[in-house]
């Protein structure tokens, strides 16, 4: 029997092979194959999780330096680790030294007595690919490539040198750490391999940072505040390893509790953001980041951290308050707080910078407003904030948490107190932590002045409550609490590929933007860019062009009335900035005037934009519409993150008014709304009854345009400014689109994959029963609960490689909360919608970064067996993993397992013994492309 693998999440269950299953094809295209996109891949296999095991916690550490004179870099090597309580052999390498700090150095890798498991090389980067195979040659499984501070940097710069040690470690199967002047320092593992001589702290709380000068201002910062740490990685120039890479390895860890992570670049936005989606699922990830090059790549970094349900500060202070509100206080997703103290004046001040900062006071109800007028002394009023004045003690301030964690209004309250006596302060605290403990709202405490380490703030912390010393760093807390259950309620959110409340001409839509392409249109004109929106079912303003003044004013006479006149320039991003624009003409004469004036204008001010004529649109009345702006962009830095969607007030001064938020794309409903909300200008779309708007409307045009996205991957740019929108409906009275060729399918450009709705399909069982195969969603948690629930405890071992009654939290999460671009489970469920229907077998995949290797699972329920079901499903996922590009996947098979290792061997798998471990089979199945 092999040992319990905690939370393991893959593995395989029986199935028994029976009658053949019949599929209901749908009547849609056929779906089309997904080339894998090319990938500058560092490794062929699915090794990140083992071998970093290897890197951060070790069982022996060989340490490479070969200089003659100065040892002091290894010296201090030696010393941290010994220092640190490292249990494994520590094995200097130096042909010219007998001993390191004490500790018998090794002529060379051969001598060494036995495999290091790490390796930790100061020697020059030049001298390292030679290394780098004797140690593969030797068993090492990681190396740590470590730059002396008097190393010549240029080095660092030569590509060449870069790819000869990649290709050297692939071939060993080596991960790389680095090369970086600071090291890492693993003090839950007790590895310290860093070039520092600060003490550390074991702690919960894990670094990852690309700045090894940062990393030691942070162990600085942690020392004086006595904080402390479970892992401390400094990235370096990223040869190999990579914060993706560290986050998922350190969302499996159970040493870390949260995950800090200091980005200057992202190298590749979308294995990044895969990670990071994976690892805010089951703890807080944080990172702290400076300004990007451009303010749309801080828009789109802003919306991929907010989608991925992390969360973003901007200094060290902010850091690790948002650690201590995040792993000790409950999140909620208002930011109405009730703020209840002894000070009238501190109390003030908190509600101040509450409201600055964009939270609310929440309302105070009637009833509860009575009871709390006979706790406040007479003189003062019952408001929020409430003021108890200096004299109260247990008894106020238990009654008036009662009161107010009771009201319906309440997101949360956070306690401001101003400590009196040592022991009604103690009981003032006590009743402060019983109350919260029974309650589902979300306590925060600012003990004004008090110092960490007191008995009164370390009943606090035992009690699960964050305390700070100041209200602004509370406040600050509480709305980053609410800030990032926010952004966790984004992780529940699928969109699908496929639109469903609206139909798009995507024939249409491609062959707009193939002529455009074709004939160099950037941006394009007028009337391609209307068919564009029309393909998108998004109504516009008629439209007319015309060449010269001449025929701008014919085209006035036919439209009659009075029309607006717009210049049109490839050039000209902003018509208005140059005059370009003419309201309220009537009759041909004055829009032959106003055409021939801008013409002489334009002229003047840019004397090399090409006019390429004038719109003609007839004037409209605006009827109480509001000036509203959407659009597409696409980054510099960040432009493989993919293109992100805005929404906000318009009009000619979009600059000025700076009311706009960003989001990536796909979008629904929800999600539509919710970018909606992040605006100033969505308070009046709501809440003014005498000028009321479609916000549906407004939602299903996001969608549109959000489609317009997932299906043409050559859309870079989208202006859609002003968009009107009243009680009615919604009118693009002006757009702007470019355009250029795309790299690949348009989906493969997309931060967040959308929900696959094309992988939906009928099933139809020999009993006449009627199922659907499609891939998981979030809301199947509890189906899948139930589901693993009826299985037998056989199956569960077999299964999950560990015994339970119920499936765990977190394991429920990450099986229903995928990632489709790395990650697929389909599923037999019922007809009914997600959340309603129940679950009856389950098959999926999940594949390295690269896409290279994938590890399958299968589960089936047993009331199911005997009618081929299990085989059904593991072709189709067999069939997603060669569309999907993936070379091999494999599985690891209990050698009980006998239902399974015959399927396996039927479906042309190879089986061979697990390395270390004689209780598991290792099947494997090469995929031919197609």
């Amino acid at each position: 029997m092999p040992p319990s693998r905690g939370s393991r999440a893959f593995g395989v269950c029986p199935v028994v092979l029976g009658q053949t299953v019949k599929t209901v094809e749908p009547q849609r295209e056929k779906l089309p194959t997904q080339p894998k996109v090319p990938t500058t891949s560092r490794r062929d296999c699915l090794m990140t999780i083992p071998t970093l095991r290897s890197m951060f916690n070790p069982a022996s550490i060989a340490i490479l330096r070969q200089d003659r004179q100065d040892d002091s870099l290894a010296a201090l090597l030696v010393h941290n680790l010994i220092k640190a309580g490292f249990q494994g052999p520590v094995l200097p390498v130096n042909p010219h030294r007998r001993a390191v700090s004490g500790v018998l150095a090794h002529r060379d890798v051969a001598s060494l007595p036995e495999p290091p498991e790490l390796a930790i090389l100061a020697t020059p980067l030049t001298e390292s690919p030679a290394l780098v195979g004797e140690l593969g040659a030797k068993g090492a499984r990681a190396i740590l490539l470590l730059i002396d501070d008097g190393a010549t940097p240029t080095v660092q710069a030569d590509a060449d040198l870069r790819r000869r040690v990649l290709a050297t470690a692939k071939s060993h199967r080596i991960r790389l750490l680095g090369p970086d002047r600071f090291g890492m320092a693993i003090p839950a593992y007790r590895v310290n391999a860093a070039l520092g001589r600060t003490p550390l702290m074991p702690g919960s709380v894990s670094v990852v940072a690309q700045s090894a000068t940062m990393m030691r201002a942070i162990i600085h910062w942690g020392h004086a505040r006595n904080i402390g740490f479970s892992h401390l990685v400094s990235l370096g120039d990223q040869w190999d390893v990579e914060a993706s890479d560290l986050l998922d390895y350190l969302a499996r860890d159970i040493r870390t509790r949260a995950v800090l992570l200091y980005l200057e670049n992202v190298s590749n936005p979308r294995r990044f953001l895969s990670a990071a989606r994976a690892a805010a699922r089951v703890k807080p990830v944080i990172a702290l980041k400076p300004p990007g090059a451009s303010d749309t790549d801080e828009a789109i970094f802003d919306a991929a951290i907010r989608r991925v349900g992390m969360l973003r500060v901007d200094t060290m202070d902010h850091w690790f308050s948002a650690v201590k509100a995040l792993t000790l206080g409950q999140p909620s997703r208002e930011d109405r707080l009730f703020i209840l103290g002894n000070s009238h004046s501190i109390g003030l001040i908190a509600g101040t910078m509450l409201r600055g900062a964009g939270g609310r006071l929440a309302t105070i109800g009637p009833a509860t407003r009575d009871e709390l007028a006979r706790l406040v002394p007479p003189d003062h009023a019952v408001d929020n904030p409430l003021d108890l004045g200096d004299r109260a003690g247990f008894l106020e301030y238990d009654r008036a948490l009662e009161s107010l964690l009771r009201e319906p209004e309440a997101g949360g309250l956070l306690v401001v107190h101003v400590p009196m006596s040592p022991e009604s302060d103690r009981q003032i605290a006590q009743a402060i932590i019983a109350r919260a403990a029974g309650s589902r709202r979300p306590v925060t405490v600012s003990w004004v002045g008090a110092t960490a380490g007191s008995p009164i703030w370390q009943s606090f912390q035992d009690a699960g409550i964050p305390t700070y010393r100041t209200p602004e760093e509370a406040v600050w807390s509480c709305l980053r609490l609410a800030e990032y259950a926010r952004n966790q309620s984004l992780l529940m959110e699928t969109p699908s590929s496929i639109p469903e409340t609206f139909t798009p001409d995507t024939a249409t839509a491609r062959r707009v933007v193939a002529v455009a392409l074709v004939a160099g249109q950037d941006p394009l004109n007028i009337q391609a860019t209307r068919e564009l929106l029309a393909a998108y079912r998004i109504p516009s303003v008629d439209t007319r062009f015309a060449a010269t003044p001449e025929e701008a004013a014919r085209l006035a006479a036919e439209l009659g009335g009075r029309v607006a006149l717009k210049i049109f320039s490839s050039r000209i991003a902003n018509r208005a900035d140059v005059g370009g624009v003419a309201l309220g003409l009537e009759g041909s004469r004055e829009v032959l005037e106003a055409a021939t004036a801008m013409l002489r204008r334009v002229g003047i001010l840019l004397p090399n934009a090409a006019i390429e004529g004038f719109a003609v649109q007839p004037m409209l009345s605006r009827q109480d519409a509001y000036e509203i702006a959407i659009g597409v962009r696409t980054g510099r830095d960040f432009k493989a993150g993919g293109p992100v969607l805005y929404f906000g007030h318009g009009g000619t001064e979009i600059r000025v008014i700076d009311d706009l938020a960003f989001a990536l794309p796909p979008l629904n409903m929800h999600l539509a709304r919710e970018l909606m909300a992040r605006t100033r200008i969505y308070a009046k779309l709501r809440d003014n009854p005498g000028r009321p708007v479609d916000l549906d409307a407004l939602a299903v045009t996001l969608i549109k345009v959000s489609q317009m996205v997932i299906d043409l991957g050559e859309l870079i740019e989208l202006d859609i400014n002003p968009l009107w929108v009243n009680r009615i409906g919604v009118l693009a009275l002006n757009a702007r689109a470019r355009v250029a060729p795309a790299a690949g399918p348009a989906t493969e450009r997309l931060a967040i994959r959308p929900y696959p709705k094309e992988l939906e399909q009928p099933v139809e069982l020999p009993d006449g029963r009627s199922l659907l195969l499609r891939p998981i969603l979030p809301e199947d948690e509890p189906a899948l609960q139930a589901m693993v629930g009826r299985m037998p405890p056989e199956d569960i071992r077999w299964r999950f490689f560990q015994s339970f009654k119920e499936l765990p939290r977190d394991m429920a999460a990450r099986l229903t909360q995928l990632d489709y671009d790395r990650e697929m489970k389909l599923v037999l469920a019922g007809p009914e919608v997600a959340g309603q229907a129940e679950l009856w077998g389950m098959a999926g995949i999940s594949a390295d970064p690269d896409l290279e290797e994938a590890e399958f699972a299968i589960a089936l329920d047993r009331r199911l067996v005997g009618q081929g079901l299990g085989s059904f499903l593991m072709r189709r996922i067999i069939a997603y993993a060669r569309q999907r590009g993936i070379r091999e996947i494999f599985g690891e098979v209990m050698d009980d397992n006998e239902p399974m290792l015959r399927l396996s061997r039927a479906l042309g798998f190879t089986a061979e013994p697990y390395p270390g471990n004689p209780h598991l089979i290792l099947v494997r199945l090469p995929i031919s492309r197609e």
